[in-house]
């Protein structure tokens, strides 16, 4: 992964103290803090426990008429530090966001895609360059986040897991961190609810106890990832199933696999788009029965535990972040690719998302871009 000076990532001056290692890799860690309530309370969790804690906040492009106080933007990030008594740093990512997150966010949707921005963050950014940039900067170091997930260390090895809120889970937005890292990286947010984050959170004094949750895109307007496409929309044909011209569509962004709203299409039965078309700039529409798939396949797989993929043992998939993971067995797998059959239809697995591959213990196998 590229460092900071191939990707142009620049730290700022401390905006409390500057961090001192105390010499002891493992408890010497770095806090991604956004300014929002999950991070604070990560790094309070830490301070408390005995490491020795600094934070980090990632300066990204801001859309226009973004508000700059949204929980993402980070500008509560140097309060809590200083209420804490932990160093703090920014770190000015907005080339590097751009290129790893941004560029091909839009590139999928001119393909007839639906990206999944949040996992490439995670995956290409914070656990590749991001890291990267802490390390040369501090040397070898943990990393924290506040995600609702889990990581298992159990001898010389470590695993990635559900975390114990499954309404709140977010194992599936971190299945793309190297295996290698695993050891190094702390999820104290594992055990949690939000509802006692906010409780400790307002305990602490921490300014951002009532910061409410961001659910947009962090680099796009309040509810307008349109605007950060910066893609002219191209009216285009809508078809059946069967290939016939149905009417008009108002552009392929505008649309995913599996959607039904804005779908204006006169029939008698509700219709669903079946498929996007992007050399063709059209788009099939279909009855629900239509967007049902027992296979799926996966692209650019990254395997956090092979010795389940190469056995078989019974796995459990999804294709989107929010639901239970579905049984399903292994029908093909290598190096970069994975290719499941759930027992049940699944409802529209859609290329661009991922599908997030789980083990009876609920420990994260493997992952893939669905193609």
């Amino acid at each position: 992964m590229a460092g900071n000076g191939e990707l142009n990532m620049r730290f700022s001056a401390a905006t409390t103290h500057e961090w001192v290692r105390d010499g002891d890799v493992g408890r010497d860690i770095v806090v991604l803090m956004s300014g929002g309530v999950d991070s604070s309370v990560t790094a309070l969790l830490l301070r408390d426990a005995g490491y020795n804690v600094a934070g980090i906040t990632l300066q990204i492009p801001l859309a226009e008429n973004c508000s700059a106080r949204r929980p993402c933007c980070g500008l509560e990030a140097g309060y809590v530090a200083r209420d804490l008594g932990i160093a703090h740093y920014y770190l000015d990512v907005r080339e590097a966001f751009e290129r790893l997150v941004i560029e091909p966010f839009r590139k999928a949707y001119e393909q007839g895609r639906t990206p999944s921005p949040c996992v490439d963050c995670n995956t290409l950014f914070k656990f590749g360059a991001v890291w990267d940039a802490i390390e040369q900067r501090f040397g070898a170091c943990d990393l924290a986040t506040g995600h609702y997930a889990k990581v298992i260390k159990d001898k010389d090895h470590a695993f990635l897991a559900r975390g114990d809120d499954r309404s709140r889970d977010q194992s599936y937005f971190l299945y793309g961190i190297p295996v290698n890292r695993l050891n190094q990286f702390h999820l104290p947010l594992a055990q949690s609810s939000k509802e006692e984050v906010r409780r400790l959170a307002k305990e602490a004094g921490l300014p951002v106890a009532r910061r409410q949750d961001s659910m947009e895109l962090c680099f796009a307007a309040e509810g307008d990832y349109r605007a950060a496409l910066g893609l002219p929309p191209e009216n285009g044909p809508v078809l059946d199933v069967s290939g016939n011209v149905i009417g008009e569509h108002k552009g392929i962004v505008n649309y995913t696999i599996g959607q039904r709203k804005g779908v204006r299409i006169a029939a008698h039965k509700p219709m669903y788009v079946i498929s996007i078309d992007a050399p063709n700039n059209s788009i099939t529409i279909g009855e629900r029965k239509n967007a049902l798939k027992s296979d799926v396949v996966a692209e650019n797989v990254n395997i956090l535990i092979p010795e389940i993929i190469m056995s078989t043992s019974e796995l459990f998939g999804k294709i989107r972040s929010q639901g239970e993971p579905t049984s399903c067995v292994l029908v093909q797998s290598d190096d970069s690719t994975i290719a499941v059959r759930f027992n049940e239809p699944q409802f529209a697995p859609t290329p661009g998302q991922r599908l997030v591959l789980y083990d009876s213990l609920d420990r994260v196998v493997a992952g893939g871009v669905i193609c």
